[in-house]
């Protein structure tokens, strides 16, 4: 269930979510929220598994047993944006939540890319204090097993140090090196990709407190070139 088909079924019920656009902006939000007062729901403007089951009556088990990431549908629509090629346009959208790290084809830029993805679709969700160390998205939320959509962070180069990556988990797998998680994140390979990373290198995933933790199996994936160093 993606976001612009939430916000054509809220137009359908009477609910205006602004432009139908895909985008999980304010208008949207405040749409969500005024169909969960009028069916007795919680009015925090996510679309977890009841409000979606509320929306969506004929699909509501199988809504249920999926759940929703509006972040991880933000993420799946900036797949290829790269830090040179798209420098500008990728520059844009990492602003576009009021503040960024920086340049992206000179700054390291995982952290911010997560961080812009909840921040525009969770507006009330906190946030690590500083979201641009990945290490620092081990304190946000409440912990989970790797879910469709969860936040990894991931060691680099050395366990024990102050490195890492972090992105949004979207895949199980298996390669001839051994077990991987594959990742739909920023700076990989320069750009917004979904890359494999070993399982070894997860030092702990993390879901958004507002939102219920869905289950979900991850869905099983190959292919893609491994990826050993984020930087």
């Amino acid at each position: 269930m993606t976001t612009l088909d939430i916000q054509k079924r809220l137009k359908v019920l009477g609910f205006d979510p602004g432009p139908l656009d895909g985008y999980p902006g304010r208008r949207t939000s405040a749409a969500v929220r005024a169909f969960q007062r009028a069916n007795a729901l919680v009015d925090d403007g996510i679309a977890g598994p009841l409000t979606l089951a509320a929306l969506f009556p004929r699909a509501s088990s199988q809504v249920a047993a999926k759940g929703h990431a509006p972040w991880l549908d933000l993420a799946r629509r900036k797949m290829g944006l790269h830090e040179g090629r798209d420098r500008a346009e990728l520059a844009k959208f990492l602003k576009s939540d009021g503040k960024t790290l920086g340049d992206p084809a000179t700054r390291p830029w995982c952290g911010d890319f997560v961080e812009t993805c909840l921040a525009t679709t969770l507006t009330a969700e906190p946030l690590p204090a500083n979201p641009y160390l990945a290490r620092n998205w081990l304190d946000f939320g409440q912990p989970t097993e790797p879910t469709l959509g969860a936040i990894a962070v991931y060691w680099r180069k050395n366990k024990q140090g102050s490195q890492g990556h972090v992105a949004f988990v979207v895949g199980d797998g298996r390669r001839s090196s051994g077990e991987v998680f594959y990742n739909l994140g920023g700076n990989q390979s320069d750009a917004v990709t979904v890359t494999p990373i070993a399982k070894e290198r997860l030092l702990g995933c993390r879901w958004p407190t507002s939102v219920p933790v869905p289950a979900v199996f991850l869905p099983r994936m190959k292919g893609g070139k491994l990826s050993v160093d984020e930087s």
